[in-house]
């Protein structure tokens, strides 16, 4: 059985941008850091969670950095690394860790042991950190149109949607938003509204994002949002969330791939000041 892992090249910005590289005294070398993922964890917990235990700094999760594979013993490994900035945090000696440096992207990748290491560290300095990230959200299950007697814009969350907003919950945390922005549907509000809660944020409501406004308009809020930079949620419905990827992707010639939006899953859209680097769609499958 295949070995998954997830790992980050950690960042922050002193006179310049520096980049986490640590030592294992076990294998005497000089990695990113990363680890295996525990039973029933995502890859965005874990290189969350294998960041904080291996350097003692809490992170928020940016763009993917693609993945690396090899083989362990025999076994092949694949390790899902993300872009990741400090948030807070110091380093102590571990179990794993025994020293962290802090060294510019050109000395890092100096210092890096394995060349699959320098590959994913040159894909981050290839853009450099991101400016702003944009988690874009499709409202979960609301049950039949046809079974709500009430107005649609009221139509709540089902059973199947309040669990999907319960997943939002632990994934979104994971890259630290500081916005919460949504289409004014009870759906789409009711699906961030817990995670918005638990990061104490405010849901700021966006006609604008609606599938019956002008979805010209629509990626023109969003082009604000990105604008304003850090970490923004923006939650709206099926119809336009495709426009808004495509939209964006053009702008800065990325290949999105094939535009999906299923209910309840989420685009992460990475950005360096106005130009989109980075776009993954995430199911909740």
């Amino acid at each position: 059985m295949p070995i998954l892992a997830a790992g980050a090249v950690l960042w922050r910005r002193a006179a310049e941008v520096e980049i986490a590289v640590v030592h294992r005294p076990r294998y005497r070398d000089w990695t990113l850091p990363k680890g295996k993922l525990d039973e029933g964890e995502s890859r965005y917990a874990a290189a969350v969670r294998e960041v904080a235990e291996e350097t003692g700094f809490r992170c928020a999760l940016g763009r993917s950095l693609g993945q690396v594979s090899y083989a362990v013993g025999g076994v092949p490994k694949t390790v899902d690394y993300f872009a990741a900035r400090v948030i807070d945090g110091e380093f102590t000696v571990n179990d794993e860790v025994d020293e962290l440096r802090w060294l510019t992207p050109s000395a890092a990748a100096e210092q890096l042991t394995y060349d699959h290491d320098r590959a994913v560290l040159a894909t981050f300095a290839a853009n450099g950190p991101e400016t702003a990230t944009v988690l874009l959200v499709r409202h979960g299950h609301a049950g039949r149109r046809d079974k709500w007697h009430g107005v649609d814009d009221e139509r709540p969350l089902s059973k199947t949607g309040r669990r999907e907003a319960k997943t939002l919950g632990r994934l979104i945390p994971l890259f630290a938003p500081d916005r919460m922005y949504s289409a004014p549907k009870a759906r789409c509000v009711q699906t961030v509204a817990r995670v918005a809660e638990q990061l104490g944020v405010d849901v700021r409501l966006e006609p604008a994002l609606l599938e019956s406004a002008d979805q010209a308009k629509a990626l023109d809020r969003l082009r604000e949002i990105v604008g304003e930079g850090g970490a923004a949620v923006v939650c709206s419905q099926g119809r336009v969330i495709p426009g808004l990827v495509s939209g964006l992707a053009k702008d800065s010639s990325v290949d999105a791939g094939e535009i999906r939006s299923r209910k309840g899953s989420v685009w992460l859209l990475s950005f360096a000041e106005d130009q989109m680097i980075g776009a993954r769609y995430i199911t909740q499958a």
